[in-house]
């Protein structure tokens, strides 16, 4: 299948040799993967790999380092709905997408943890800002009231305010890494979360409200890419910073980061169709209801699901230059994004 608009065909391929010397030569030992230039490269791990037991064990141990980050003090009434949101559940995949990646590229858990929260904290404000009634007025978020509806919007608008601010003076608390780094990370977040980002593909996705599918793909991938992908993106590529991975390991990277995240929104809007209120969490078919343009709604629900997957596949190529054990995390969180339920 060709897709024409889709992000990651689009960018440019390093030669393969290049990225397996340069990965050689960061981390002094050979690659076990055998590696061809063909576009459709496959990647499977070659040992069994436990995504339940890693997911688990990755997300107690963020959810720990948030509920440091985001401690209960005065005022309690900003710090508390801080909180709700914050440690309200989720599946954490931002912050593991950081941390396996500064593993993979050779660096440690230590080094991205502050990062790794701070990309949670940054997604936690989009969350509560998105459902806002002047935005998509939700009224529930992972399977319980909107932040809004507890505290009122006024609260939640500032709590919003606050875990941004949180998340880069996290980033920026960082030890033990080089200066440089930390600032090339907070540069990496700011554009992920502001208006050549998340903002950006928010106040599109608002203007586009009921144009339905005369919206176009093209609009609709705008959308996605920087509402959603821009943040997963800015996971991968700020853990690489963290773990010292060179330029063109970094580039790399990005084609892994930009295939999963907008795979990850077109399974949403698959899901929204396709998918109860009680399975998601949160308003289900609310995008019909509101005449918003989704890739089942503009290409029908079949080719959304191998547009899903032809993305999943070659974000997993794009990981073929690393030691299958290594990257294991990585290509399994790929295929759980490709495939999840809620």
């Amino acid at each position: 299948m060709q897709l024409h608009t889709h992000p990651c065909t689009s960018l440019h391929r390093f030669a393969v040799p290049v990225r397996l010397q340069h990965y050689a030569q960061r981390h002094g030992r050979a690659l076990s993967v055998e590696v061809t230039a063909a576009a459709d490269t496959r990647v499977s791990p070659k040992t069994q790999f436990d995504l339940q037991a890693y997911t688990k064990e990755q997300a107690d141990l963020v959810n720990e380092a948030l509920d440091r980050a985001v401690p209960l003090q005065h005022p309690e009434s900003i710090t508390d709905p801080m909180r709700y949101s914050t440690l309200a559940g989720g599946k954490r995949i931002r912050p593991m997408l950081c941390l396996a990646t500064c593993q993979m590229v050779g660096g440690s858990v230590h080094e991205a943890l502050n990062t790794a929260c701070a990309l949670e904290l940054v997604h936690t404000m989009s969350l509560i800002h998105d459902d806002l009634p002047s935005m998509d007025n939700d009224d529930f978020r992972r399977g319980r009231p909107t932040n809004h509806k507890v505290y009122g919007e006024d609260v939640a608008i500032l709590s919003g305010d606050a875990l941004l601010c949180r998340a880069f003076e996290l980033v920026a608390a960082t030890e033990n890494v080089p200066p440089q780094a930390i600032v090339q990370a907070v540069t990496e977040l700011a554009k992920a979360a502001g208006a050549e980002g998340l903002v950006a593909g928010q106040i599109v996705d608002i203007k586009s409200e009921g144009i339905g599918a005369s919206l176009g793909v093209e609009t609709l991938q705008y959308i996605h890419e920087h509402k959603t992908a821009a943040l997963l993106e800015a996971a991968v590529v700020t853990g690489a910073i963290m773990g010292n991975a060179g330029a063109l390991e970094i580039l790399s990277l990005r084609k892994y980061a930009k295939c999963i995240g907008l795979a990850f929104q077109v399974v949403d809007d698959i899901l929204d169709v396709s998918s109860t209120t009680e399975q998601l969490g949160k308003t289900a078919g609310k995008d019909l209801l509101s005449d918003k343009a989704t890739y089942p709604a503009l290409l029908g629900l079949e080719k959304s699901k191998a547009i899903a997957a032809e993305l999943i596949a070659e974000a997993k190529s794009s990981l073929a230059a690393y030691d299958t054990k290594t990257a294991a995390p990585l290509i399994a969180l790929a295929e759980y994004i490709g495939s999840r339920t809620n």
